[in-house]
């Protein structure tokens, strides 16, 4: 129960600091909605598979803006000031509950954003809102783990979307794929093993987090 309890403190401490900081969020969703309009104006309504390329390409960059910012938001001093007090695990838990909230959040407002602005092509509406937010959540899980790595190399950025690309570039054609079936009336084979891999590889992520940020948090 004090497990959960600092865990949710954590979360809750988060969620003010954005409630009070809500430039931070008005940014990114500005951002959203400026990307998929530049992409209105130069595409207009496009066909069903660039669509979808489109739309996850649009996460990828509101994930690494949206995570990015939540270790570079705490200071040096601020850290220094949950180690004395909490698990490193409470605190990496706390983190990725947190983040995958932001991300739910940001996923739906780029969806309704780009039905809005390039067209509705999707078949299985709800199939594709299911998949959106499992895509969120795994976006949301990577990019925290990457985020927690860089602050410890002075807060760099630009290290957590290098370490990433690796592992960002096959997650995202998954899910493009695992989406794919929202666009057509037919079943595509291979659907189940899809999810489940994408589902391990969310469990490993986890897993990885709350092995080696113990390490990361002594440093």
């Amino acid at each position: 129960m004090a497990a959960l309890h600092q865990t949710l403190t954590l979360v809750k401490k988060d969620l003010v600091l954005e409630l009070r900081q809500k430039y931070a969020f008005y940014g990114i969703l500005l951002y959203i909605i400026s990307t998929v309009f530049v992409i209105n104006m130069m595409m207009g309504k496009p066909e069903e598979q660039i669509w979808n390329a489109q739309f996850w390409v649009v996460q990828l960059f509101v994930s690494v803006n949206a995570i990015a910012k939540s270790f570079m938001q705490e200071s040096r001093g601020r850290l220094l000031y949950f180690y004395s007090v909490v698990h490193p695990r409470y605190f990496i838990a706390a983190k990725l509950l947190y983040n995958m909230l932001l991300m739910a959040i940001m996923s739906i407002i780029a969806l309704v954003s780009c039905i809005v602005f390039l067209g509705n092509p999707i078949i299985n509406v709800w199939y594709f809102v299911g998949v959106v937010m499992l895509g969120g959540i795994s976006l949301s899980l990577l990019f925290t783990m990457l985020a927690a790595i860089a602050a410890q190399a002075n807060q760099n950025a630009a290290l957590m979307a290098i370490m990433g690309f690796p592992i960002m570039m096959p997650l995202l054609m998954m899910l493009a794929n695992i989406a794919r079936s929202a666009f057509v009336p037919v079943y595509q084979p291979g659907l189940l093993n899809m999810f489940l891999l994408l589902i391990g590889m969310d469990v490993l992520i986890i897993g990885l987090a709350m092995i080696l940020f113990p390490f990361l948090w002594k440093d």
